[in-house]
């Protein structure tokens, strides 16, 4: 009589897998990846003319960023911490000062004819700048526009940019036209 080799009983071996599954999959954590939310210009059309437009000085913000982390804003060395009322400053001119940038009379829906601003900002960033540098720079900026935006949102309705319906808020982004300019990084300064 031949021997029997004994078997190993495996009928609950995929119950007991697919609890190790589960048990894995609820107790590990996802990173979730950050950024910033940009909407990219369109890919430009095999005809389409390569225009430089001229913008003159006193329009343009220039900021820079250096591989230390420092801004230069128009020539003028700045904490991060004074950006966002420097932006403010730039656009707003209130005081119509010949080095912020000009304004030009246009017809906005709901306020009529108003001096708006020609005023650009230009962004540069080394290749040596620290990620969380360059967000906390987007972010002064982006927060500058918030406050502008809420600012005559306020003036006009009583009420916050982002409480208004789309025509309104259409209205005061025209009335507000913050345009920032981003180069592509560089070194500068070695290494």
């Amino acid at each position: 009589m031949a021997r029997k080799t004994p078997e190993i009983n495996s009928s609950s071996m995929a119950d007991i897998a697919f609890l190790l599954l589960i048990f894995f999959l609820v107790t590990t954590t996802m990173d979730v990846d950050t950024g910033i939310y940009k909407k990219l210009p369109p890919i430009p059309e095999s005809d389409q003319q390569n225009d430089d437009v001229k913008v003159k000085e006193r329009n343009v913000l220039s900021i820079l960023v250096n591989r230390n982390n420092e801004l230069l804003v128009n020539g003028e060395v700045l904490n991060i911490s004074q950006l966002r009322d420097k932006t403010k400053e730039f656009f707003l001119n209130p005081s119509n000062s010949a080095n912020l940038p000009e304004k030009a009379l246009k017809s906005v829906p709901y306020f009529g004819d108003v001096m708006v601003s020609k005023g650009l900002i230009s962004l540069q960033n080394d290749r040596g700048t620290q990620y969380a540098t360059y967000i906390r720079v987007q972010d002064e900026l982006a927060a500058a526009s918030r406050e502008l935006k809420d600012e005559k949102s306020m003036q006009k309705w009583g009420k916050n940019y982002d409480q208004l319906n789309e025509d309104e808020q259409a209205a005061v982004r025209k009335y507000i036209p913050v345009q920032i300019s981003e180069a592509e990084p560089r070194n500068t300064g070695g290494k």
